[in-house]
């Protein structure tokens, strides 16, 4: 495809749900030579405002001397979208002239990549090339690149972890988006625990409406933990997961390390902060006339693992301390 450098002034369009970026312009010095940007940015519709994640982008931009409102700036119309919108949305933004499209779920990659063949799209993926979204992480052929997470590894990972802090349980739950989890990825997760005298049942949620009711089913069938698999739908709203799984005395194991900081029991993972400081430097590179081929995908590096003793106290849950030993974080 022809290579199309953002303009002299980038204007980015975020499709992010009600999320408030809170990003404050900084009195440093900016990079003159960088094109400027107008950033749009959209993603799966969050229940609360959230903002470390675009604090984290912009704080990395301005260390890399991009300033909110002189570099870049943000249209702010993809906030509070949900995923129906999502393709009347991409239109609207490529129509009034974008020069960027910063998304994250394969759900808004799709809308972005369907609207336009040569605007950049800067995504997060769980699993960019599993899904077909790009040919080779080295090389991303098209207009796409961005961090694709390692979904399907992360997962089986934190069933382990989970059947470690939970060692006395015999049947743990499976939260799962049907539109991100194959068929093929559940049947190993079951061999999984399977392997350790463990059932493992699937509860599936496709809306945000359907996460309490599953949730319900599971406690109420004798679930004695969950493993809440990576989605963009169950990663924006953790908040109400928390306080379900708390309410229920359901231990759970989440993606992101910053969700157990939040409340929630366990965690493993990348943060998620820390993508999104991926994906400034990956429009950095972009601003200063990098062709989009030449900007790899990337996958996380580093990887937490969150306990968090409060929230296993106010279950009346006690961790085994060896397992309490391989934590990168405890909170007390």
């Amino acid at each position: 495809m022809p290579h199309v450098p953002i303009g002299r002034r980038s204007h980015i369009g975020l499709q992010a749900a009600r999320v408030h970026h809170a990003a404050r312009r900084s009195s440093g010095v900016a990079d003159s030579s960088a094109r400027a940007a107008n950033l749009s940015a959209w993603n799966f519709e969050w229940t609360q405002p959230q903002g470390a994640e675009f604090v984290s982008l912009f704080d990395e931009l301005r260390q890399l001397g991009i300033i909110e409102g002189n570099h870049v700036t943000v249209d702010p119309r993809g906030f509070g979208s949900r995923e129906e919108r999502f393709p009347a949305l991409a239109i609207e933004l490529v129509a009034s002239g974008v020069n960027a499209l910063l998304v994250a779920g394969d759900a808004a990659i799709n809308a972005a990549q369907a609207s336009t063949r040569t605007i950049p799209v800067l995504g997060i993926s769980d699993d960019m090339l599993g899904a077909g979204l790009v040919r080779s992480l080295a090389r991303p052929s098209g207009n796409l690149t961005g961090v694709s997470i390692l979904a399907t590894e992360l997962n089986g990972k934190r069933l382990e972890l989970l059947m470690d802090a939970r060692n006395d349980a015999r049947h743990i739950a499976v939260l799962s988006d049907p539109r991100i989890t194959t068929a093929k990825h559940l049947k190993i997760l079951r061999d999984a625990a399977q392997s350790r005298g463990v059932e493992l049942v699937v509860y599936e949620v496709a809306t945000p409406e359907g996460i309490t009711p599953a949730i319900e089913s599971a406690s109420k069938a004798g679930a004695q933990a969950m493993n809440i698999l990576a989605t963009p739908l169950f990663s924006f709203n953790s908040r109400r997961i928390i306080d379900q799984t708390a309410s229920l005395r359901l231990p759970a194991i989440y993606q992101w390390p910053e969700t157990a900081e939040d409340g929630g029991l366990l965690a493993y993972g990348p943060r998620i902060t820390r993508m999104y400081r991926q994906m400034a430097r990956q429009l950095v590179k972009l601003m200063h006339g990098a062709k989009l081929a030449d900007v790899p995908v990337e996958q996380p590096t580093v990887f937490e693992l969150v306990a968090n003793l409060k929230t296993a106290h106010a279950m009346g849950l006690q961790l085994p301390e060896p397992f309490l030993s391989r934590a990168d974080e405890v909170i007390e």
